[in-house]
């Protein structure tokens, strides 16, 4: 009997569970950047997608609109892709989908608000509208072996959620971006008891917004701002004109009802806030009566102190209603003595200088402005450091992945995912490709994939590469030097004196001796490759570049761009 007991006992010993397979976490954006969120989920031969969203140039990116990841590794694995989920509708979150959607002919799933936001990117763009489906929180969506869970969540837009990912190794919570707002506006409380459901579950890992780790305590909450707003709407003598996101519907409601309780008319200025002011009120999102707005043409009809404009521009956008209204260029408005603008939103990182500029602007134009420096005219739509906790603390998870941030963000949220107690060892900071595998080992970072930024250049996706970024510096910097030669399309000699462009580079009136000398150098060197019987056009163009570029320098200690043009004729 004792035998037959240690033979059961050995057996069972060496009997193995069987290998769930790998799950692959592949961040193509959104980690040491704001913005161009999209996150790849891998298992075996299945993936989703997680946002797909854009970023806002940078100064070095001169002439670029945006920036859109890279998904040189997706298009590889298109047979693969399930469906895309998107957890809001910020152009961050959505904005590369009209770029990228005829490449992925898959259901796209987002809540109601989400949805409409990006059918009107996709009315501006010349595409075949995709798969898009409408859920609402608290939804499941299967979508090969994953299982996609909404959650909802406060953010600074309607209709944000969080994810519970069920996959064959386990559950992993995304969290989108979100924040712990208790009193929001419209009423929409975060579901905190089904983070603190699924982390009693247990959760494999948690991928978790670092936007606001750097801050500590918690976040406002967005209904203080309408506090604000109602007592600077009280005090008011001329017109109120209110410059925000257009996409943070809480904040536009909140506008409209301080307007309401003073018996105020809106009106929209900004194509962006008409087109979302619009497609919030057919969804309920947005309580405007049709007697409260107006036209920019019934402005006329009105007093001063009876109007407020929703604008956009709190970015210090070039081409926003309120920029064209401080410029003096916009065609039927602009800012006058006694205007109280309101800049209620925080300056995205690199933005400062625009924004401040356009402040300048309004004050010598003699209006009055209250921003986030002067008053609580602007609430993040981010957690905070002890949100940032209590979400960690809710959801319990095995692994922490922080996402969504700056790398400074992220080591900072890193670090009190340890002060929380999650071991050194199961924390991650991704960089962009590279793939987290999980295993019933444990986690490694195992191969880095195609990844990086695809520049938008006007109707251009992908033209725009470094080499241009760098040849446009070039232009900005030091300008542009054009040398023009004619020749004899038979003999290969100069038939008129080198013509000289500059542009740029120096003024051409105060330069008749530089350009002289220039030409000189130049009509050397057609003529030693004419007596050569050189007829390479390639190494005469190469030869003056080099000589001319030479002697610029020494001339001027500049370095413009040397374009030479051979004509025959």
């Amino acid at each position: 009997m004792d035998n037959q007991g240690n033979n059961k006992s050995n057996n069972k010993q060496k009997t193995k569970k069987p290998d769930p397979g790998r799950l692959k976490i592949i961040p193509l954006g959104g980690i040491g950047e704001i913005g161009k969120n999209l996150t790849v989920f891998e298992f075996e031969d299945e993936i989703i997608i997680i946002d797909c969203g854009l970023m806002f140039p940078t100064e070095e990116m001169l002439g670029v609109d945006y920036v859109i990841p890279d998904v040189g590794y997706l298009t590889k694995n298109l047979d693969k892709i399930q469906a895309i989920f998107l957890t809001h509708g910020h152009e961050d979150h959505i904005g590369a989908i009209p770029y990228l959607a005829d490449r992925f002919r898959v259901p796209i799933y987002g809540t109601a608000l989400t949805v409409a936001l990006v059918e009107a990117k996709l009315s501006e763009h010349p595409v075949e509208k995709p798969d898009l489906r409408v859920v609402k929180a608290d939804d499941k969506v299967s979508a090969g072996r994953f299982t996609v869970e909404f959650i909802r969540v406060s953010h600074s837009i309607d209709d944000a959620v969080a994810f519970a990912i069920k996959t064959p190794m386990g559950v992993v919570v995304h969290t989108g971006d979100f924040k712990m707002d208790l009193t929001p506006v419209g009423g929409k409380v975060i579901n905190l008891s089904r983070f603190a459901e699924l982390g009693k579950n247990g959760v494999l890992a948690l991928l978790s917004d670092s936007t606001n780790a750097e801050r500590p305590g918690f976040n406002i909450s967005e209904s203080n701002v309408g506090e604000t707003f109602i007592h600077y709407f009280k005090q008011a003598k001329g017109r109120i004109i209110v410059a925000t996101f257009a996409s943070n519907v809480h904040r536009l409601q909140q506008v409209i009802d301080a307007a309401k309780i003073y018996n105020k008319k809106v009106c929209l200025s900004g194509r962006s806030m008409v087109k979302i002011v619009n497609v919030t009120r057919e969804l309920g999102s947005l309580n405007l009566d049709d007697e409260m707005l107006i036209n920019i043409e019934d402005l006329k009809n009105y007093r001063d102190n009876q109007v407020v404009l929703l604008s956009t521009g709190s970015q210090g956008e070039t081409m926003s209603g309120l920029v064209r209204m401080a410029m003096g260029q916009h065609p039927r408005l602009s800012i006058k003595q006694g205007d109280l603008v309101i800049l209620s939103a925080t300056p995205i990182p690199g933005n400062e200088r625009y924004v401040y500029d356009v402040i300048n602007m309004l004050y010598r134009k003699g209006a009055t402005v209250i921003n986030d420096t002067t008053d609580r005219v602007h609430v993040s739509g981010h957690a905070c450091e002890e949100e940032l906790k209590l979400m960690i603390s809710l959801v319990r998870p095995k692994y922490f992945i922080p996402v969504h941030g700056e790398y400074r963000h992220l080591y900072k949220h890193a670090a009190l995912a340890e002060k929380m107690g999650i071991k050194k060892k199961n924390i991650f900071i991704p960089e962009i490709g590279m793939v987290l595998e999980f295993s019933r080992n444990g986690v490694e970072a195992s191969e880095t994939v195609s990844s990086g930024s695809v520049f938008i250049d006007g109707l251009g996706v992908g033209d725009v590469g470094n080499v241009v970024l760098r040849d446009r510096k070039q232009l900005s910097s030091d300008g542009l030097f054009i040398i023009v030669v004619t020749v004899s399309k038979d003999k290969g000699e100069l038939l008129m004196p080198p013509d000289i462009i500059s542009r740029g580079f120096v003024y051409v009136r105060e330069s008749d001796d530089l350009l002289e000398k220039s030409r000189i150098i130049v009509t050397d060197i057609v003529e030693k490759c004419y007596n050569n019987n050189a007829s390479d056009w390639s190494t005469l163009k190469n030869s003056i570049r080099k000589e001319i570029n030479y002697y610029l320098y020494n001339k001027t200690k500049r370095n413009p761009m040397i374009l030479p043009i051979i004509i025959e004729i």
